[in-house]
């Protein structure tokens, strides 16, 4: 019987399996590239036949709208392009925003969800059923409909403190006046952000060493908030205060949380949490009994336990399907057309209804998904290697 060795020169064509499949691989991508081919000329052929305008050069037209919400300075004078970037940045702001409490309340149900306490594990249980079985676009409504329904007129805005108002029109509360001494303190929060990451290193290595354990959270704390104080200090101690003060019927002055940007988040996390909340479960219960039992049986408190046998073991079944529930959050930001949320989908549908260029809206919307979601993934990939177990 004759045997193939994909060596031996010999050997018919077919009959090499590294050749053989490059030449099926070589089809499929000249098949692929002639039917791309077709489908972008005969499309431009259309739009040709139309009149209808192809490419970019609209982007540097003046937009002629007006956007509610922009990180950066933003006119209707401005062009499409920079209109388009105000979208991405308005979307950057909910999808981290979003993330970060989705992280932190998902782990603190599916933590809550495995309590041995029976009201605390029944509260999670129909926090979870609730908010996974109820559509996140009825969430939106219902969070919509509750700041500008339930809340009241500017003119009779709740004031529970001084400098803090609560009506229809958002959130709307003072914040420091502009002064160089809090670029200085964000500076100083970095670096204790740096120092704590460092600190909290030296004493892992010093509890497995040396089996003491080192004060590290009353120590970061410290250090959040005593470094930053100390450089408020050092920069005079500014307290001069920008307080909003209603004039006509808005407010002016301070900052201010739109309704439609605390709905979208409001809906976004509440409803993300729940999957979140369900994954650590799942995480935390994969570990095998004996890990914690251990721990504690050689002295390590609780939050210990939890920190340095139960967590580091569980986020490697965590990460991956936190992954997939980080980005559908981001995805599903560009619900916020919805609820009159000024996202990149609403800006760019807005740009499309202005120039007539759907196909090159579509793409771009698309390109900035794709973007945010490779992202995202390189990110948790990156985190999910390192977590991973070495095998020696």
């Amino acid at each position: 019987m004759q045997t193939t060795d994909p060596g031996n020169p010999h050997v018919p064509l077919f009959n090499d399996p590294a050749k053989r499949s490059l030449i099926y691989q070589t089809g499929v991508s000249i098949g692929v590239t002639l039917l791309a081919y077709y489908l972008v000329t005969n499309t431009l052929d259309n739009l040709e036949r139309q009149a209808i305008a192809t490419g970019f050069g609209f982007l540097e037209k003046e937009s002629s709208f007006e956007i509610g919400e922009s990180l950066i300075a933003y006119s209707a004078a401005d062009s499409y392009a920079r209109a388009l970037v105000v979208g991405v940045l308005n979307t950057l702001k909910v999808s981290f925003v979003g993330i970060v409490l989705t992280v932190f309340l998902g782990t603190f149900i599916g933590i809550a969800r495995l309590s041995t306490n029976w009201l605390v594990s029944r509260l999670s249980a129909v926090y979870i059923e609730v908010f996974q079985d109820i559509p996140i676009l009825l969430q939106l409504f219902f969070w919509y409909a509750f700041f500008y329904e339930m809340l009241p007129a500017p003119r009779q805005a709740l004031n529970p403190v001084a400098g803090l108002f609560l009506c229809n029109r958002g959130l709307i509360f003072g914040v420091p006046a502009a002064h160089p001494v809090w670029s200085w303190m964000g500076g100083a929060f970095l670096l204790a952000c740096a120092a704590i990451y460092l600190l909290r290193w030296w004493a892992f290595r010093r509890l497995f060493n040396t089996g003491r354990t080192f004060p590290l959270f009353w120590t970061g704390l410290g250090l959040l908030l005593g470094l930053p104080l100390l450089v408020w200090i050092l920069g005079g101690a500014p307290t001069a205060m920008d307080v909003p003060v209603l004039r006509g019927f808005n407010f002016q002055g301070g900052v201010s949380v739109s309704p439609e940007f605390a709905a979208l988040l409001f809906g976004l996390v509440l409803y993300t949490a729940a999957f979140v909340a369900e994954i650590v479960r799942a995480g935390i219960q994969s570990v095998d009994r004996g890990q914690p039992e251990a721990a504690k049986s050689i002295g390590l408190k609780p939050g210990l336990v939890l920190s340095l046998v139960i967590l580091p073991q569980a986020l490697r079944v965590i990460i991956p399907p936190l992954t997939s529930q980080l980005l559908n959050l981001t995805k599903n930001s560009s619900l916020a057309v919805a609820i009159g949320y000024p996202d990149f989908v609403s800006v760019a549908n807005t740009t499309i209804n202005q120039t007539g260029q759907a196909i090159e809206g579509v793409a771009l919307i698309m390109a900035v998904y794709l973007c945010l979601s490779l992202l995202t993934s390189a990110f948790m990939n990156w985190y999910n290697k390192k977590m991973a177990l070495v095998e020696r």
